[in-house]
């Protein structure tokens, strides 16, 4: 099944973009979410039409995330959990934590947007890549410190 997607998709494509997708996927997600439209001749000689817009939204999407992933690059979060034995944290640090630490830092990142691959549950200093647009990704530094009372 061919569409025309009317919105960025991470896994997917860009706004404007032809992609072909399994039938079901279509049907059943991106048309019913207002997401894609079907390719046919009517909606290409629209997008056509409207291929300016689309691209003077993209080149402000991509100047934003830009922007962002420079702010993003250099910062660096600090936060003190209680550890046990051999350093080792009482939980994990979480994707939400991480995000209210660069909220107090002046950068708002979506909680969703933060992939940490594995639980942090020692203390140490670790890479953890935040995804900030269209096959846009960054990576801030998490220091895990011991708290002290």
């Amino acid at each position: 099944m061919e569409l025309i997607l009317k919105t960025t998709m991470d896994n997917l494509g860009e706004e404007g973009d032809l992609v072909a997708v399994k039938p079901g996927f279509g049907r059943n997600y991106l048309i019913p979410q207002n997401l894609a439209v079907l390719a046919n001749k009517t909606n290409k000689a629209r997008l056509e039409l409207e291929r300016d817009a689309i691209e003077s939204r993209k080149s402000a999407l991509r100047q934003q995330t830009e922007g962002l992933s420079k702010k993003i690059a250099g910062a660096v979060v600090t936060i003190s959990k209680r550890v046990g034995d051999e350093n080792k944290l009482y939980g994990s640090v979480t994707n939400s934590e991480i995000a209210d630490k660069l909220a107090e830092l002046g950068i708002e990142v979506d909680r969703r947007k933060i992939a940490i691959d594995e639980p942090i549950k020692t203390v140490g200093i670790f890479n953890v890549p935040i995804k900030i647009g269209y096959q846009t990704h960054a990576d801030i530094k998490v220091e895990i410190i011991p708290q002290t009372e």
